[in-house]
């Protein structure tokens, strides 16, 4: 297959181009990934789900040793839809004020494009230590994928020196962010006329009540919280995020579902705090609606567990990014990334890529053209050190 020779820019063009939200598969753009590599002579593996509509990739560039730097992306994006776009979001667009506009475009093609662009260099390099490429699925619906793709590297038995996660960070280094644990809570009232609540049970007002629950446990947190910390804010959250109920106004609601999230500090063992929503709803709320309708009940499901990174502050990880980056401090966000799952694992995990995090699932979204040669001199470094 003959070689080309995308810019970065011409590579995120190509990436925001494929719809990979995360309710869509991703194979379209793991295939051209897959035809990238293949034209500079890479093998690359792909790791499906139990579907078969979606997959992780792996690929390698060097020398089959242990050792080397991951560079870490995940593929999907959040939808578009009811977002007020001035632009065709699978469209990459220019616009005079040096941004680069489309879904992905900060959250977090971009990091992949460059590395993608850079491929002929990668190649060409006389690489001593390995560069291993780490596409994963689904990360924004719960950091899914990247499991499998950790498994897959344990079982080729890969030992990378460390991974380099590039959510967007303005090139920054983050050694430090907060876990996140999402849930889905499933109410299912008795339906009677509005006018005869005694007579049912409204699903939509025990949700209320246990969001209720949950902005108290909100308020704990946010009282038991450090003010030292280097976090922004300096406390662990609870917050529900979307809900859905009811059939008509004169109708007391049988079904309501909601989604709620508790984000920690690294310190902080967030299972106590769903232990408390928990007990409030299953042994406070449940037996008093039950009283009323004996089918009512409440469901409890976890949606999603992301683990958090956990500052290693002087360590090798931390030094060899730091110097890629040019940055002399490590930062620690309240976002939640793929690395706290590989640190987890045992692979050493920094986050630092190209865009503002402020952009991120935000209509018209973007990317500012600056952070792209940022980012390439960050890889031109990062040939140079494992060239070295």
């Amino acid at each position: 297959m003959q070689q080309s020779r995308f810019s970065s820019t011409d590579m995120l063009a190509r990436l925001v181009a494929f719809d990979t939200t995360s309710r869509n598969s991703n194979l379209e753009l793991m295939g051209f990934v897959q035809d990238h590599l293949s034209a500079h002579g890479i093998a690359s593996e792909l790791i499906h789900d139990e579907t078969g509509q979606k997959a992780n990739l792996w690929a390698t560039i060097g020398p089959d040793i242990d050792g080397g730097v991951v560079l870490s992306g995940h593929t999907d994006v959040v939808p578009v839809d009811g977002q007020p776009w001035d632009t065709d979001p699978f469209v990459l667009t220019e616009k005079p004020d040096g941004r680069l506009y489309g879904r992905g475009t900060c959250d977090m093609k971009a990091f992949s494009a460059v590395a993608l662009a850079m491929l002929p260099d990668f190649v060409a390099a006389p690489l001593k230590s390995p560069i291993h490429l780490a596409l994963s699925y689904d990360e924004e619906v719960g950091c899914i994928g990247v499991h499998g793709l950790i498994d897959h590297i344990k079982k080729i038995g890969v030992k990378p020196r460390l991974a380099v996660i590039g959510e967007p960070t303005m090139m920054r280094v983050v050694d430090a962010h907060k876990s996140i644990r999402s849930y889905t809570v499933t109410i299912t009232g008795h339906e009677a006329h509005s006018s005869n609540v005694h007579k049912g049970v409204s699903a939509v007002m025990v949700a209320a009540e246990l969001i209720g629950k949950i902005s108290e446990i909100g308020e704990a947190l946010r009282k038991d919280g450090d003010s030292t910390s280097r976090f922004d804010p300096p406390f662990s959250t609870s917050i529900a995020n979307t809900i859905e109920g009811g059939t008509a106004q004169n109708i007391l609601a049988r079904d309501c579902r909601f989604t709620f999230e508790i984000r920690g500090l690294p310190q902080n063992d967030l299972e106590i705090a769903f232990e408390a929503f928990r007990a409030y709803a299953m042994e406070t709320v449940l037996p008093h609606i039950k009283a009323l309708a004996p089918t009512a009940d409440i469901q409890i499901k976890r949606r999603a567990y992301s683990p958090p990174l956990t500052a290693d502050p002087g360590s090798d990880a931390e030094s060899f990014v730091m110097a890629l980056a040019e940055r002399n401090a490590a930062e620690a966000v309240s976002y939640g990334t793929e690395a706290g799952i590989f640190q987890e694992a045992g692979i050493p995990a920094i986050v630092c890529g190209p865009g503002d995090i402020a952009q991120a699932h935000q209509p018209n979204e973007f990317l500012d053209k600056s952070q792209i040669p940022l980012c390439e001199a960050f890889m031109r470094r990062l040939i140079a050190r494992l060239s070295a």
